[in-house]
C-alpha cells in the first residue's frame, strides 16, 4: 500500500475557509487529494446522486443556504422532491454544501471540516 496512491477527492471551493481547512488537513496527512473546483466544473447528475447516496443522506442536506438563492427559489418548501432540488443544484452549483470529501473509507461533508479525518485512511507513518 502506498499512501501517494490513495483516491481522495474533495468537492472544493477556494473562498469558503472550510472548505481550505478540509484541503489542508488531507495534505497534512500526506494525501495529495484531487481537487474538483464544482462551482467551475459541477458534478454530472449521476456524480452527485452517487456521492448524495455515498453519504446516506438526502438532497436537501446537501444544500447551502447561505449566500445561495435558496430563499429567493423558496428551497425551504416542502413541496420539493429530491429530484426536483438536484435539478436546482446542478442549475445553480453554489446550492452544493462544501466541501464534500469522498476516500476509499467513505464520502462526508466535512462540516466542520475536522469531519475529514474520520475517512481519511490511515498514514504509513501511524
Amino acid at each position: 500500500m502506498h499512501d501517494q496512491s490513495v483516491a481522495v477527492t474533495i468537492y472544493h471551493n477556494p473562498g469558503c475557509g472550510t472548505s481550505r481547512n478540509a484541503l489542508e488537513l488531507i495534505r497534512k496527512a500526506g494525501i495529495e487529494p484531487e481537487i474538483i473546483e464544482y462551482l467551475k466544473t459541477p458534478p454530472a447528475r449521476a456524480t452527485l446522486e452517487a456521492l448524495i447516496a455515498r453519504m446516506g443522506a438526502r438532497p436537501r442536506e446537501l444544500l447551502r443556504q447561505k449566500g445561495t438563492p435558496y430563499a429567493e427559489l423558496g428551497l425551504g418548501g416542502d413541496r420539493w422532491t429530491d429530484e426536483q432540488l438536484i435539478d436546482q443544484m446542478l442549475a445553480h452549483p453554489i446550492l452544493i454544501n462544501r466541501p464534500i470529501v469522498v476516500t476509499p473509507l467513505g464520502v462526508r461533508l466535512c462540516r466542520p471540516s475536522e469531519t475529514v479525518l474520520d475517512i481519511l485512511p490511515p498514514s504509513g507513518g501511524r
